[in-house]
């Protein structure tokens, strides 16, 4: 079998999801391979030779090499202004390559002109045409290579930014190799599938679609009627781990699918259904030590929604061996100054908080079960155990205001000193969540395969207010703007650790 994690995503890291199923399959006796077709095609593209006539163009060609390179280079992240010279000409470079098919490429993007990832009928059209796609001549000489011998190919759908490219891979195939099954998973094709009213549009190019974990369904496909009973850690030994855009192998690490909480009104993994299953907190712990020796990672990132509270006494116990950071929800162990620095001591050098607003009301309102007194304290337990915070808000929910958007950014100014960086995001309704009945008023975006609904917001803050608020008042704050200058363009959280070091 062939796994395939397409193009557009960040190349940063390894994707674990093939890689978990890879090393599902062999411990089953299944061979397998893995193609990393995000980063090679995203390198394969900025290797192409462009006929460019501005200077931005001109300089970013020139450099191309220079700039991977330096994002490959620890001391680079040591000077702002050189890293964000390096993404920045490298956005650059994919953009204009894929210009002339009406793509825009980028290190983290992708968008067509005339065809949208929401409609299912222009994923087909991208695939009865895969030649347009700026990627073709990449897969197309690549695929040849790997497709010997391999009677199944899945793909590993993950966001918005793969989808064009994909079911123009998935086209190709087709055409190519139509004795070859497809299948089709990830966490986009698990929203699709989840959605009310779902019927499947892709059944002429795809055999099977997979929602939710797909080591089960994978094995079914060869005859093995359980995944369970052979436990093994993720393999990532058949992809090209030195070439990732970062300073040193980042070790991606799920040790939860879906949330232990589930409580939060406005959450997609409570819409959709998702169900909670942790990896055994000892069995998590010895696969990180085991990855951690084979691979000697510069940096482990844990994939989980949040990292449960018993999982962080675990590697506070049993270190990985390596740096490490990931999302944490605020309680009352992350308030004690000294379990935050037995965190600091195990690796922990980043911790993304999920805040959202730095108003009680809409706090309670959310459901999110967190006080902003113990906010408060746990910001200043992991400011004295040198722990960085990356802080997620979230505005225009129906529970807020401006008045209450306007208390979150006087909390924001009080904690300016604790806040490493910020992630500023305005409300999409699930188009299947809990308050979509009483608010919802119709397709968010045009296409069937939308995941929002439109609202009416029930103070009448509607989005566009929103945004005018966070554009001219919110980050237009003196301490708000410094915090917002530390975010790492185009890959964010994924290489905001190494500017905590």
């Amino acid at each position: 079998m062939l796994l395939i994690f397409p193009p557009v995503a960040k190349a940063c890291e390894p994707p674990a999801g093939i890689a978990r199923l890879a090393a599902a399959l062999q411990a089953h006796g299944i061979a397998c391979r893995m193609l990393d077709a995000n980063l090679e095609g995203q390198l394969w593209l900025l290797e192409q030779p462009l006929t460019v006539n501005d200077t931005w163009s001109r300089r970013a060609t020139r450099n191309h090499a220079a700039h991977i390179a330096a994002l490959r280079n620890p001391n680079t992240y040591q000077t702002p202004d050189r890293y964000r010279r390096a993404v920045s000409d490298l956005n650059r470079l994919l953009a204009v390559a894929g210009a002339g098919q009406g793509a825009v490429a980028g290190l983290a993007d992708y968008q067509h002109a005339e065809l949208s990832p929401l409609r299912s009928c222009d994923l087909i059209a991208a695939s009865r045409q895969p030649q347009t796609n700026p990627f073709f001549t990449y897969f197309s000489r690549r695929l040849p290579e790997l497709l010997d011998g391999i009677g199944t190919v899945g793909f590993s759908l993950n966001y918005l930014s793969q989808a064009l490219c994909v079911f123009a891979m998935i086209g190709h195939i087709r055409e190519r190799y139509p004795h070859i099954r497809i299948v089709l998973g990830g966490g986009l094709v698990t929203s699709w599938m989840r959605r009310p009213g779902w019927s499947n549009p892709f059944g002429a190019l795809v055999d099977h679609l997979v929602a939710g974990a797909g080591e089960e369904a994978l094995l079914s496909f060869f005859g093995i009627s359980s995944a369970t009973d052979q436990a093994v850690a993720p393999d990532y030994s058949g992809l090209p781990l030195p070439e990732y855009f970062s300073p040193g192998l980042i070790l991606p690490y799920s040790a939860a699918g879906g949330c232990y909480w589930n409580r939060c009104s406005f959450c997609p993994e409570r819409a959709e259904g998702n169900d909670y299953y942790p990896v055994p907190v000892l069995r998590a712990l010895s696969e990180l030590r085991q990855l951690t020796a084979l691979y000697r990672p510069s940096l482990i990132h844990l994939l989980d929604n949040a990292v449960s509270p018993a999982l962080l006494r675990g590697l506070i116990v049993d270190p990985p061996g390596a740096p490490w950071y990931g999302f944490a929800r605020v309680d009352e162990q992350l308030a004690d100054p000294e379990f935050c620095r037995s965190l600091k001591r195990s690796g922990c050098v980043m911790l993304k908080l999920g805040l959202e607003s730095g108003d009680q009301g809409v706090l309670d309102r959310m459901g999110k079960g967190i006080r902003l007194e113990v906010v408060e304290r746990v910001l200043s337990s992991l400011q004295q155990a040198g722990i960085a915070v990356y802080c997620y808000l979230l505005f225009g929910t129906p529970g807020e205001s401006e008045v209450e958007a306007e208390r979150t950014l006087e909390f924001v100014a009080r904690q300016r000193e604790a806040l490493g960086f910020l992630n500023l995001a305005v409300f999409n309704m699930p188009i299947h969540g809990d308050q979509a009945g009483e608010y919802g008023t119709g397709l968010f975006y045009a296409g069937d395969l939308s995941l929002y609904t439109a609202f009416r917001h029930p103070g009448g803050w509607e989005r566009a207010q929103v945004r005018r608020f966070l554009e001219q008042r919110f980050k237009r704050h003196p301490a708000v703007a410094e915090i917002i200058r530390n975010d790492p363009p185009q890959f964010s959280s994924n290489h905001a650790p190494f500017f905590c070091r």
